[in-house]
């Protein structure tokens, strides 16, 4: 294995890299944490093929710096399971109200609280695994609600829609025309969802990021730009789960 270090430029931005190369890796792969941007290839990748890779993940390797970065300078303290403890639901701080009843009873949101009932209220594991599950549900009746809007005010058939979990997307559409949206977007306020859920059935008109395409997202969102840095500072906290 040979490391070396280089920089590129993205939007304007030099963003310096360790390349790391290894005859045994058959993948590509890239990683951000408080070292900077770090790149894996096999040694048989060609080394002009770089930049260009890059370039095509431009997006993502943005995002991960700029939340890197906002959780360095906040230093926000990981979701503690536990009564009274805070949960974001749709931009509103929802305190957890644990009682004592059946694994089964669904948690329900009692004014500022979300009660959640379990045999133990005590196991951190079963509430978060509970809470979790439930707030999945949630995103799911959610954005298939507002992409069935979206779609009929783009004259598009409602495309079909799955969870993601991803660690650095909030949504996507692949060529067969399916939307995912990241469940943890369920904690945001209803505008940021209604920015990315804008933002991924605009790619049903336009698989690119042109001119056109944002001319589609702003059809359904015309503040999506405001809304789409609110999204960037928000990622975080959102991620906390």
């Amino acid at each position: 294995m040979s490391d070396s270090q280089h920089s590129i430029t993205i939007a304007n931005r030099e963003i310096p890299y360790m390349l790391k190369v290894s005859a045994r890796r058959r993948t590509i792969g890239m990683r951000v944490d408080r070292n900077g941007l770090t790149v894996h290839i096999p040694s048989r990748m060609p080394r002009r093929e770089i930049p260009a890779m890059l370039l095509k993940h431009a997006d993502w390797i943005e995002n991960k710096l700029d939340q890197l970065a906002t959780r360095l300078d906040t230093d926000l303290p990981e979701m503690q399971w536990k009564q009274g403890e805070g949960l974001n639901y749709l931009g509103r701080e929802l305190k957890l109200e644990l009682k004592i009843g059946g694994l089964r009873s669904l948690p329900v949101v009692n004014g500022d609280a979300l009660r959640v009932c379990l045999p133990d209220p005590s196991n951190s594991v079963a509430l978060k695994r509970k809470v979790l599950s439930w707030l999945r549900a949630q995103a799911l009746e959610d954005f298939t609600r507002r992409i069935a809007i979206g779609a009929a005010q783009l004259g598009v058939k409602t495309p079909p829609i799955k969870l993601s979990s991803a660690n650095t997307r909030w949504g996507s559409c692949n060529s067969k025309g399916e939307i995912r949206l990241n469940w943890r977007l369920i904690q945001a306020p209803p505008h940021i969802i209604h920015y990315v859920v804008a933002h991924e059935l605009a790619h049903l008109k336009e698989m690119n990021h042109s001119a056109q395409f944002w001319a589609w997202v702003a059809k359904l969102c015309p503040d999506y730009s405001a809304h789409r840095r609110t999204l960037k500072a928000l990622s975080p906290s959102l991620h906390l789960l």
